[in-house]
């Protein structure tokens, strides 16, 4: 049976008109998953019988299988989601003083192969469908402390951009305030630089936040990192980036991952500075976290702080992001990894 989480409220409005229901009784149903956690319809005991009947036999309130949660010192959690077709996707809460963050997956593996990340060792899969996207978030909210989400990232594994309509689908149903009410300047998609995705993202009439990873200023060092870079270089790339400055008003976050012996020393700061000139921009540098199978290591710690300072004196936006859950493979697909690595 379908998913009722699949349609936003006007889809399950005009299901219930077509059954000759009052169409009020959607927000109703969207109140008791999104704002309950209530996952049977014959529990809904606002709506009638009849229609609590009809709901359970054609409609479905799906749910996934937590397999794993592992817990850093520093509070944040990493989840291991397993989905109805027995594939795996993960899921980070990332708790910082009065916000918590849930770090969202968009597709099971990842088609674009960035030699930092192990999220692409074992290949696309598979989108995620809206409902399994929202079933990541209503879970990740269930696994905080205090069931409380205060954010949510799009930076787990996968291209959101490349699951475009699903991803805009689950974030404007989870931004309703009959859903988790979750304000659009709370939520980030995070992309690779798909620039068709960002081209579109413009002529939304949401005000999430847009983060791209940059990770080099020239197009060597970044097709080496991003095989995206040979179809979108960074000439294409800044030129999007500035067409959606000026359409939307609204400031870009680059992620830039210091990377040891290739990108974190001062030529290639100063490359960054020449890049991002003009550009309303801030820089989030994340020391890389450390990935065995990719041979990958962050900088010494003096020289993360040389980069960062030469940044702020050519008067960039930039802060040293810390990085978290380091003691349980905290890193986009390293939980995933060692799970089928095991089996």
């Amino acid at each position: 049976m379908p998913d009722v989480k699949d349609l936003n409220l006007e889809e399950l409005e005009d299901v219930f008109k077509k059954w000759g229901k009052p169409a009020f009784h959607a927000k109703q149903v969207f109140r008791w998953i999104y704002q309950r956690g209530l996952r049977d319809f014959l529990k809904m005991s606002d709506l009638s019988q009849d229609l609590r009947e009809k709901l359970n036999k054609e409609f479905s309130v799906s749910s996934l299988d937590l397999v794993q949660c592992l817990e850093s010192s520093d509070g944040t959690k990493k989840l291991l989601f397993e989905l109805s077709d027995k594939s795996v996707v993960e899921g980070v809460i990332i708790p910082v003083s009065d916000r918590v963050t849930g770090c969202v997956s968009s597709q099971v593996g990842c088609k674009f192969g960035c030699r930092f990340c192990a999220s692409g060792l074992l290949g696309f899969k598979r989108n995620l469908s809206v409902s399994e996207i929202i079933d990541e978030i209503l879970c990740i909210k269930d696994s905080s402390s205090e069931n409380k989400l205060t954010h949510i990232v799009f930076m787990g594994t996968g291209e959101p951009l490349d699951n475009y309509e699903n991803v805009l689908k689950a974030i404007r149903i989870i931004n309703a305030s009959y859903s988790l009410n979750i304000g659009a300047r709370r939520i980030t998609i995070s992309t690779s630089g798909f620039i068709p995705g960002i081209k579109k993202l413009q002529d939304e009439n949401l005000q999430f936040e847009l983060s791209v990873s940059l990770h080099a200023a020239d197009d060597k060092i970044r097709s080496s990192l991003m095989p995206i870079n040979k179809k979108y270089p960074l000439k294409d790339l800044m030129k999007a980036v500035r067409e959606y400055n000026a359409k939307t008003n609204r400031q870009i976050t680059f992620e830039y991952v210091l990377i040891k012996g290739l990108n974190s020393d001062l030529q290639n700061a100063q490359k960054l500075v020449t890049l991002l000139e003009g550009i309303d921009c801030k820089v989030n540098l994340i020391p890389a976290n450390p990935v065995k199978e990719l041979g990958i290591e962050p900088p010494s710690k003096s020289e993360i702080l040389i980069f960062q300072d030469f940044l702020k004196n050519a008067q960039v936006n930039v802060t040293l992001r810390k990085s978290r859950g380091e003691d349980i493979d905290a890193a986009c697909g390293q939980l995933r990894l060692r799970h089928v690595q095991k089996k």
